[in-house]
């Protein structure tokens, strides 16, 4: 099970750290990533991380303004949000892959979701 946590309001600027807590399996050896879906539109991914942390995706959209970690001893991975813009408004999931590519191309066969969490950037 995936949870995630940190979303909120935020001013056009600012920043957020979202976290994805993972309990009842380790999730150490799956890649990692962060989805988001707004209104009205389809669900694209954010960022992903290869389970040993040494390759990380990130969208257009957000490259050099998010950044994506992990953290293996605690099951835990994170997406720092910096320089939030109203764009960025959607509701954000985190999701786990054996297999980091499925992550980077969004493909449908993802094995895990967690529940979403909103982020609302306002101008």
């Amino acid at each position: 099970q995936l949870q995630a946590s940190g979303g909120g309001l935020v001013q056009a600027g600012g920043s957020l750290r979202l976290s994805c807590a993972a309990s009842g399996r380790t999730f150490s050896s799956y890649a990692m990533g962060w989805f988001r879906q707004a209104p009205g539109k389809e669900r694209e991914v954010v960022a992903a991380i290869t389970w040993s942390s040494s390759s990380t995706y990130y969208s257009d959209s957000v490259k050099g303004r998010f950044t994506i970690s992990r953290d293996n001893a605690k099951n835990t991975v994170y997406l720092q949000m910096n320089g939030l813009k109203p764009e960025d408004t959607a509701v954000y999931y985190c999701a786990a892959d054996s297999l980091y590519v499925v992550l980077t191309t969004a493909s449908p066969r993802i094995d895990y979701w967690g529940q979403g969490t909103q982020v609302t950037v306002s101008s």
